[in-house]
């Protein structure tokens, strides 16, 4: 693949997938995305009623056909981009995890309904109910807000206790079924016929306080009856109690971490790349920074690039470097001088220049170049001197000489 393709599914990947902050295309199509769910699930709940759907049957079609072809859109590009998604695992096996996913299964199972019956008019019922799965891609939106996704990561982090609360009042229903079963079946062998037969009565007294459909009469049949009750409450507790500790816990965690971690300034300086760069061309761990400096940014036209290691520099880049904080109590000022027209310095050589031992020309900036100072370089009108100097110039950062 050429790289001019590779950098179009990249870009692709970047747009599809949340967006930057600055990353403005990648917004928006975010933002549509949202929209077009909540639309399309708005419909599907607005077609229900008969009067709704008299009156505005085909705006309600229409709207669902142009948010089943935007999901469909987006599933395709999801498989262009899934070598991206995935880029330690090769194209077919890239391809093969996206689309066994959650994700991807929901992004099917979002837009293969609508258009199945056009080749299976017989499965149209059947196809139909498939259209149920789209409510799943409201966890997309979840991905778009860090306050929503505190509950997956409350989930995900008490998955294991949840699942033996959930495996607890499975066998505590069997077990009453079971139970129920060998105390009414004399009584009532229409209702309770067999060991099953139980359960729903188990599912509804547990999980609630029942429905009345099906109750026991008999006497000792009444008392397990209301044993069971008071253990479905405790049961339905533990559940609640294990998300809501997994709240606590991570907010706790969030706001140990604002307390005890010490901030520090780091300083940050601008350099941009042109084609007769050194660093032009390499990637970012070709550049040989020393430590204690990063690449925080790239700048590449209109949009930011968080750098790895294997990003690789081009002509017009501008490259954000961070390095930690001098770390003294020895005072350090760099500040830009502006030669204007009658100033003393235009015609001297830097050797000549009438300037304190404790000030230095770090640089020169003239005409876009910026030059590296020795002490033949003859200042000109308009040169901007960058000087290091221990003298403190108060509440300045641009001196006009």
């Amino acid at each position: 693949m050429s790289r001019d393709m590779q950098a179009v599914r990249k870009r692709t990947f970047e747009i599809i997938e949340v967006g930057e902050q600055d990353d403005t295309v990648s917004r928006v199509y975010d933002f549509f995305n949202m929209l077009a769910i909540i639309a399309n699930l708005t419909v599907s709940v607005l077609y229900t009623f008969e009067g709704l759907r008299a009156r505005y049957g085909y705006i309600f079609t229409v709207i669902e056909s142009a948010t089943v072809a935007f999901f469909c859109l987006d599933y395709v590009l999801r498989l262009l981009t899934a070598k991206i998604k995935y880029p330690k695992l090769s194209e077919p096996r890239a391809l093969l995890k996206y689309v066994t996913s959650f994700g991807g299964l929901v992004d099917l199972f979002s837009f293969a309904p609508y258009y199945l019956p056009i080749f299976f008019p017989a499965g149209t019922v059947t196809f139909r109910m498939f259209r149920v799965v789209r409510i799943f891609r409201l966890f997309r939106i979840n991905a778009y807000y860090d306050s929503l996704s505190v509950i997956t990561e409350v989930i995900s982090s008490k998955k294991q206790q949840l699942m033996s609360s959930v495996f607890l009042i499975a066998v505590l229903m069997l077990a009453s079924s079971l139970c129920m079963y060998s105390l009414e079946n004399e009584a009532q062998p229409d209702v309770f016929t067999n060991a099953f037969s139980g359960i729903w009565w188990a599912v509804s007294t547990l999980l609630t306080v029942g429905y009345g459909d099906i109750y026991p009469i008999t006497t000792m049949g009444q008392v397990f009856s209301i044993v069971i009750t008071f253990l479905g409450v405790g049961m339905v507790a533990i559940p609640t109690g294990i998300i809501s500790a997994g709240f606590v816990d991570q907010y706790s965690r969030i706001k140990r971490m604002s307390e005890y971690v010490k901030s520090e300034d780091v300083h940050f300086i601008k350099i941009h790349l042109s084609e007769t760069d050194k660093w032009t061309g390499k990637t970012i761990k070709e550049l040989g920074l020393p430590a204690g400096v990063i690449v925080a940014a790239v700048r590449r036209r209109d949009r930011i690039i968080v750098p790895r290691g294997g990003t690789q520099l081009i002509e017009g880049d501008t490259l954000v470097l961070g390095a930690e904080p001098f770390g003294s109590d020895e005072h350090i000022d760099l500040k830009e001088v502006v030669l204007l027209k009658h100033s003393k310095w235009i015609g001297e050589k830097i050797r000549d220049l009438d300037i304190s031992r404790q000030t230095m020309i770090v640089m020169v900036k003239r005409r876009g170049k910026v030059l590296i100072p020795n002490g033949d370089l003859v200042m000109q009108e308009g040169d901007k001197v960058v000087m290091y100097t221990q003298m403190r110039f108060s509440h300045a950062q641009h001196i006009e000489v």
